[in-house]
């Protein structure tokens, strides 16, 4: 009998022990069905707009609905429209001294061009640069009369072959533009020599993701044609540029005229979210929304983001962010087979729009289908398919709730991951957006590596056995956010020092600033971080920036660039609308 016993103890743990391998089969298998379809040619990298968008934004609802979920908005698809690239117009026009020049092989116009029409005289002012810091100094445009004219100024730096030059941050197109309009100059035209542009190309027209120009026209004109049509005789462009490299001015007089139409055409393209609802049926009105964006970089190419421009090919996207995609339908499948012991309904959100500066989630979150006071949290999964040796996760956002570090510690004993927090609210994915509205946000992800944003990231590195293991938490997470009586409080959550920004400015406001675009009419504050100099300034959320010290900010870029010339320690006016009411604040840097 005890014999007996003891076999039949054996044979059911035999059992159970092949019922889970079999699960965890069956999982890794539709995890990799998930991934292989998202990351297909046929999804063509997933760029936003067009056939590829809409279809894998039917997949993915209908695998919604096949795990028992409810379509949202129209159909399951909340659509909304977005610039999404400019285009050259057939008006463009280019005359100097009386001789038209053929754009495309001889000139070209910059996608933040003013469109617009100007005839006016010409100035030289070197690189085009004004900058200054505690070891280096430089104003090109120093005792020049620019005023209604056209500024013509050398592509790149003083420093072309250092990847370090501090020079770097005022070599930009839009940068020197911005700094000739501040100056009243009309109009820029950039030309070259052969230390900043050996091969005598001309700038390709991207699309830099903001809607609003620089106020004036901008054109790229080829060294060829500036030496034979606009540079005087003796200074030809390889010349100035050697003497603007050595500090050297050469006062020189362009004698012509410039004659000039810009035309550009902005082309719109219409998207969606993916929005699918668990209705529970004890639940409250409440609801947890958990959501990872779809969009991806199509075929790549210069101004796409991806980080091997030269390469036309196909971007898979199969881990940013067919990954979490794949988790985001795992998660429906599994949360609704619990649907009878949730408390709260649950909404799942395929976000379109992410790589072009979360605009999916931003109109989302601003256009819910629920009160956005009824949102208790949202969980963010983007690229969650990189498992490491060391089986590290990153979890975002854990400073935005004082439960989230104490859950999370407690849930992942025993999975055999090594869990790494990031307190800050903001980042760089859709989380972001939620958090911008005081909602408490918590973001997973394995992190970048070497194949992101690129070809490379395609569906055979994903590591389906590890994503599982991620999954898995993420899952144990969302179902106790979604069972759970109690509602995280939200937190404020980001960084309380005055540190540097990536992109080497020295000072920082410390706020989210906005995508949406505002027609050119300043620069919208999605958030504010709490303690940072726009806070202790009195700035809220919802305030637009209109300029810093008198100079006007138009957009992001005008932003960013007025940040540049900003030193540590120093006050700045800034001008601001609130409730349609113009302002100043005093922020100490």
């Amino acid at each position: 009998m005890l014999k007996r016993s003891l076999f039949l103890a054996i044979a059911s743990i035999v059992v159970l022990y092949i019922t889970s391998l079999s699960i965890y089969a069956q999982t890794t298998e539709q995890l990799k069905q998930y991934i292989y379809k998202l990351a297909s040619d046929e999804m063509q990298g997933r760029p936003v707009g067009g056939n590829a968008d809409q279809m894998a934004a039917r997949y993915i609802i209908e695998q919604l609905k096949k795990s028992g979920l409810k379509p949202m908005a129209y159909n399951g698809f909340q659509s909304f429209n977005l610039v999404a690239s400019v285009q050259a117009g057939p008006g463009n026009t280019l005359s100097i001294g009386g001789h038209s020049l053929e754009y495309g092989s001889e000139y070209s116009v910059y996608a933040f061009s003013a469109s617009t029409g100007l005839e006016a005289e010409v100035v030289y002012a070197g690189f085009g640069i004004v900058m200054q810091n505690d070891t280096l100094a430089r104003n090109d445009y120093d005792n020049l009369d620019v005023k209604g004219k056209w500024v013509v100024v050398l592509r790149g730096d003083p420093m072309p072959e250092r990847n370090d030059s501090p020079f770097i941050p005022f070599s930009d197109a839009r940068t020197k533009a911005m700094l000739a309009r501040d100056r009243g100059a009309a109009g820029l035209i950039i030309t070259s020599g052969k230390r900043n542009n050996a091969q005598d190309e001309l700038a390709p027209l991207i699309f830099d993701r903001s809607v609003s120009d620089v106020g004036i026209p901008v054109i790229d004109l080829k060294r060829s044609a500036a030496d034979r049509y606009l540079l005087p005789e003796g200074f030809p462009g390889d010349s100035l540029e050697a003497k603007a490299i050595k500090g050297k001015s050469s006062s020189i007089r362009i004698g012509h005229t410039i004659a000039a139409i810009t035309q550009l055409e902005k082309k719109t393209v219409t998207t969606q979210n993916v929005v699918a609802a668990l209705y529970a049926p004890k639940a409250s009105d409440e609801w947890l929304v958990i959501g990872a964006h779809y969009d991806h970089l199509g075929m790549g190419g210069p101004g796409s983001g991806s980080r091997m421009p030269d390469t036309p090919a196909v971007h898979y996207g199969a881990d940013d962010n067919a990954s979490g995609v794949a988790g985001l339908l795992w998660l429906a499948k599994k949360l609704n087979a619990q649907r009878g012991k949730l408390k709260r309904n649950v909404v799942f959100v395929a976000f379109s729009a992410e790589e072009l500066g979360l605009v999916g989630s931003r109109y989302f979150v601003r256009n819910l289908p629920f009160p956005k006071e009824k949102v208790v949290a949202m969980v963010n999964l983007d690229m969650i398919g990189r498992l490491n040796e060391k089986q590290s996760v990153m979890a975002g956002g854990t400073g935005t709730s004082s439960v989230w570090e104490p859950m999370l510690n407690r849930l992942a004993e025993g999975t055999g991951l090594s869990l790494a927090f990031s307190p800050e609210g903001f980042g760089a994915s859709d989380h972001a957006s939620f958090y911008a509205e005081g909602i408490p946000v918590l973001f997973f992800t394995t992190g970048a590596h070497s194949d992101y944003h690129t070809p490379n990231d395609t569906p055979d590195k994903i590591n389906y056995t590890g994503m599982q293991q991620v999954l898995g938490l993420i899952g144990t997470v969302s179902l106790e956010l979604a069972q759970s009586a109690d509602r995280p409080d939200f937190r404020e959550a980001g960084p309380r020092e005055r540190v540097a920004s990536r992109r080497g400015f020295r000072v920082t406001f410390g706020i989210m600033p906005g995508f949406a675009d505002t027609g050119g009419n300043g620069l919208n504050v999605d958030g504010v971080t709490k303690g940072g100099p726009a806070d202790q300034a009195g700035m809220k959320k919802g305030d637009r920036i209109t300029g810093i010290n008198g100079l006007p900010v138009k957009d992001i870029y005008d932003y960013m660039n007025r940040l540049k010339t900003i030193k540590p320690g120093e006050r700045v006016n800034v001008d601001l609308i609130r409730n349609n009411e113009p302002m100043i604040l005093v922020v100490e840097l």
